[in-house]
């Protein structure tokens, strides 16, 4: 048996002993609290109708926003080994650029202010 074969097995048998304990040693009886589907801290005998702000909503897209772009320049250190670094700079400074414009814009329209 090689050494393949031998890890496959093994890491398929580990697997199979910590499914059977997880369904070994779940607890399977959920109290009222975890049934609830308010989980939000919110009083859930209220109208599930009410608008919310506009403003939280736009905080929240801003933040999916930029947290997209660390997500887009995360590989830029092994995007300089490329066998051209220099259009990969570009394109980040004109990504990273961009966004900042978005940014400037969004604040210079009182987009960020919170308080009415």
């Amino acid at each position: 048996m090689n050494m393949i074969t031998f890890m496959l097995l093994l890491s398929t048998i580990i697997s199979m002993i910590l499914i059977i304990l997880n369904f070994w040693l779940a607890q399977t009886s959920p109290d009222s609290e975890k049934l609830s589907p308010y989980e939000c801290g919110f009083d859930p005998l209220g109208s599930a109708r009410l608008p919310f702000s506009i403003r939280f909503f736009l905080v929240a897209i801003l933040f999916l926003l930029f947290d997209l772009e660390i997500a887009l320049l995360l590989p830029l250190p092994w995007a300089t080994q490329l066998p051209y670094p220099t259009m990969t700079l570009t394109w980040t400074t004109t990504i990273i650029l961009l966004l900042t414009l978005g940014l400037i814009y969004e604040w210079s329209q009182g987009g960020l202010e919170w308080a009415e």
